[in-house]
């Protein structure tokens, strides 16, 4: 079955780093687009970043661009996600995202999400 287990979460304080890491099975990870999606409380789920099926292309949330570093390793089915200089919003639940679509069907993906916090 698909899975996509996100780790690498937890509390750090303002100003540090941290890397968050997806790891996929079930599926041929090398033909999906991945993302990271992120929800805080009382708001809704925002694409943090995005990377193509074969990491020719990356795309980030304003808010998160030149803080936030997205890669992959189709080798080892994984994602990263390298955070640095974190301010306390961005604080939420961090979601690994696999999705591709074709002419005859689309797929969609989600991990189960792992908390960072961000906070003295």
């Amino acid at each position: 079955q698909v899975q996509l287990v996100e780790s690498g979460g937890g509390l750090v304080q303002p100003g540090g780093s941290l890397r968050l890491s997806c790891a996929a099975s079930g599926f041929t990870f090398s033909n999906y687009a991945m993302s990271w999606y992120r929800q805080a409380p009382g708001k809704e789920r925002e694409l943090v970043a995005t990377i193509t099926s074969n990491g020719g292309s990356i795309n980030y949330s304003d808010s998160v661009k030149g803080r936030f570093t997205i890669s992959r390793d189709n080798a080892n089915n994984a994602l990263n996600l390298q955070m640095s200089t974190l301010k306390p919003e961005d604080t939420a639940v961090y979601y690994c995202n696999a999705h591709r679509r074709s002419p005859f069907r689309e797929f969609d993906y989600w991990g189960q999400g792992t908390q960072v916090t961000v906070s003295t």
